[in-house]
């Protein structure tokens, strides 16, 4: 609240801005007058109105008239009487002065007295001005809605930072996000109990001994320079291998923002790293078991799909062949209607191993689904391929266990057989009913190749 001093009528609104004055002018002004004298309140409402406020006015005779429309409506400013009408001391003024919480009260005055000026404050007034100079009405009436403005505006801060500082404690206290801060030159100064936990550390003291958390801004791949510096105003969340007390990995996820003394200097920065090791694991089990069939533990029809549009487009990019090569379980159904699903599902998975055994590392072994198998052979011609359809047929025919199996091979290579996906499987497909068509006597078969 401003001290009450007796405005000079000589003084212009020079000390208001134009883009205030501006902006009081653009919307309505809602003044309720406590006074009993029309002329008084005739003079008031002319004096705004050519400073050019839109007024919507009502009017009340008394202070208990006041409080009962203050409390059914809102107002911009209460202009009231000084003295006022039956005034039963001051504390009739502090009651009205709750009733109007944020609503500026002006006085005006009539033979006041200096030392009144002090009472007016007390009694919760705003300001005043001299009923001979109501001319000045309008400066008051500004400053009453400036200073109501500053006093919503310092509160929202109040809120604003009670509401930060709550947070913040919110996160240190959480368990599950490790805080550290670092100064300018990125050594660290403190960190949360949360990180102290997740590092594997018994106390803050040993974490910040043991300078752990310097290994974590080399790990941003720009070591110390990321952390000093005008620029350095946020780190971009990132996420990275972490080493625990006992030397076991974490994955972290981390992000920060600088933070700046009260001259607007760098001073550090702020770190938040969350331990999203159990979520990547399951992440790519997940996935894991969205590209692996669940019997034979082989990559399942969607990953071989991925695997020959990758291989397609590594050999058109780089002109060296890969082979598919397509195997059938023969005589599955009679597997299962002889001994059981069961044993069909073992035979699968016989067959499975197989491949998986007869595979280098940059081969796929899937299973295309039901009795039919792929091997994807990157770098590999067709002769090559079927050197390794035939150890697969070897290792089946060689295999102790019961029932005795079998499979039929195509073979298909790209570019020289086909060129895009489909017309791939088609020919290797083509080709292992070319096998099954021989109806071969003798046990082992040799693969069939696509001939274009």
């Amino acid at each position: 609240m401003p001290n009450l001093t007796q405005n000079d009528p000589h003084l212009e609104l020079a000390n208001v801005s134009t883009e205030t004055k501006t902006a009081h002018r653009r919307r309505p002004l809602r003044v309720l007058f406590v006074h009993r004298d029309a002329d008084v309140v005739d003079g008031c409402l002319e004096e705004l109105k050519k400073a050019q406020f839109t007024v919507t006015a009502d009017f009340v005779l008394n202070l208990g008239q006041c409080g009962e429309r203050l409390r059914s409506q809102s107002y911009d400013v209460v202009i009231a009487e000084y003295p006022c009408p039956r005034l039963k001391g001051s504390e009739t003024l502090q009651v009205l002065h709750k009733e109007l919480q944020e609503t500026p009260l002006l006085f005006v005055a009539s033979a006041i007295r200096s030392e009144s000026v002090a009472q007016l404050a007390a009694d919760g007034a705003f300001d005043y001005v001299d009923r001979d100079h109501v001319a000045q009405l309008p400066m008051a009436v500004r400053q009453a809605l400036n200073g109501k403005k500053l006093r919503q505006e310092l509160e929202e801060a109040r809120t604003a930072l009670r509401h930060s500082q709550s947070l913040y404690r919110a996160l240190v206290d959480n368990p599950s996000y490790g805080v550290l801060r670092c100064d300018a030159l990125g050594e660290t100064t403190a960190v949360n109990q949360a990180l102290v936990t997740m590092l594997g550390y018994t106390s803050k003291e040993e974490l910040l001994a043991a300078k752990n958390s310097t290994e974590l801004f080399s790990s941003f791949g720009k070591g110390p320079s990321l952390m000093s510096g005008a620029e350095a105003k946020r780190i971009e969340p990132v996420e990275i291998e972490w080493k625990r007390k006992d030397g076991t990995s974490l994955r972290a996820r981390l992000s920060g923002r600088g933070v700046y003394d009260e001259n607007g200097n760098f001073a550090g920065h702020e770190i938040i790293a969350v331990d999203v090791t159990e979520q990547r694991t399951l992440e790519d089990q997940l996935r894991h078991q969205a590209s692996t069939d669940s019997l034979t533990g082989l990559s399942n029809h969607r990953r071989l799909f991925e695997v020959l549009h990758a291989e397609i487009c590594r050999s058109n990019r780089t002109g060296r062949e890969f082979s598919l090569v397509l195997l059938d379980l023969d005589g599955l159904k009679e597997v299962n209607d002889r001994s059981g699903h069961q044993t069909g599902d073992r035979a699968l998975c016989r067959l499975g191993q197989i491949l998986r055994d007869c595979c280098r590392s940059i081969d796929t072994a899937a299973r295309h689904g039901g009795d039919e198998f792929a091997l994807v052979l990157p770098e590999t011609g067709r002769a090559a391929a079927t050197l390794v359809a035939r150890r697969v047929c070897d290792l089946l025919a060689r295999d102790a266990e019961q029932p005795v199996l079998s499979v039929s091979v195509g073979i298909a290579s790209h570019p020289k057989d086909a060129e895009t996906i489909g017309t791939l499987l088609y020919a290797a497909d083509r080709a292992l009913y070319a096998m099954k068509d021989e109806r071969p006597t003798h046990a082992r078969r040799e693969p069939a190749q696509s001939t274009k």
